[in-house]
């Protein structure tokens, strides 16, 4: 499975690496994943986590400067099953739905849209704006899955990273690959 991974420059860049993170350990199925970081993602990995750019090149099979047009990845006859954009900036979530295609995450999400391909986009911007739900409104009926960075408290998490672990499950869900990231909703059967 051939998987784009963009990370642009909002606020929870520690989505972006708990996905990469989870991606690159899965044991039931092989995931070929394509790497983009904006330039302001870079500046937010620094002050937001632990990780560094070195260590996230090592989870992807392929890393692309964002500003590489060039890329195989800017192609529709380049394969791709899906692409997550997390998190997904309102300038980067404005510039898909209009068709900007200024650097290459906006390129290969134009790309995932005209080819009919699983684009799932993860908001991080709150309070949001009127722009911010038209924006997103329209890249839903567009087909774009809009999967904002909002996690669930029924699996009682005891730790940040619970929450981020549970976005990184519902994309799991959302790409048809099973986990077992977090307890699932049960109802009153406990």
């Amino acid at each position: 499975m051939d998987v784009i991974i963009g990370i642009t420059g909002a606020s929870g860049v520690e989505y972006g690496v708990n996905l990469l993170e989870t991606l690159s350990q899965m044991q039931n199925v092989h995931i070929n994943i394509h790497l983009i970081i904006s330039e302001n993602a870079k500046k937010l990995l620094k002050f937001e986590t632990k990780s560094t750019l070195d260590e996230l090149n090592l989870t992807a099979n392929n890393y692309y400067d964002n500003s590489d047009l060039g890329a195989s990845i800017a192609s529709g006859s380049k394969m791709i099953e899906c692409m997550i954009i997390i998190p997904c900036s309102m300038s980067t979530a404005a510039k898909i739905n209009t068709g900007i295609t200024d650097n290459l995450i906006t390129r290969a999400a134009d790309v995932c849209i005209k080819e009919h391909r699983k684009l799932i986009i993860v908001p991080r911007e709150t309070p949001l704006n009127s722009t911010h739900l038209k924006n997103l409104l329209e890249l839903s009926q567009k087909g774009v899955l809009v999967l904002p960075a909002m996690p669930a408290f029924y699996h009682r998490p005891a730790e940040l990273n619970d929450l981020i672990t549970f976005i990184t499950g519902k994309i799991l869900d959302s790409m048809g690959i099973t986990h077992e990231l977090y307890a699932r909703w049960s109802g009153d059967e406990r």
